[in-house]
């Protein structure tokens, strides 16, 4: 599964999700909803790029 990347240089793993804001490990980037944001910055997952 791809890794994306925040501006910030936070790298979202779809391996490791984001437990803390309720992504499951293995949802990919896709998947996630659109609500979600930067668990570092804020920013939204438009700013994201992949990896």
């Amino acid at each position: 599964m791809d890794k994306y990347e925040c501006p910030c240089g936070y790298v979202y793993s779809p391996e490791e999700g984001d437990y803390h804001n309720g992504v499951n490990p293995g949802t990919p980037f896709v998947d996630i909803p659109d609500t979600w944001v930067c668990p570092q910055c804020g920013a939204s997952k438009e700013y994201f790029v992949k990896l």
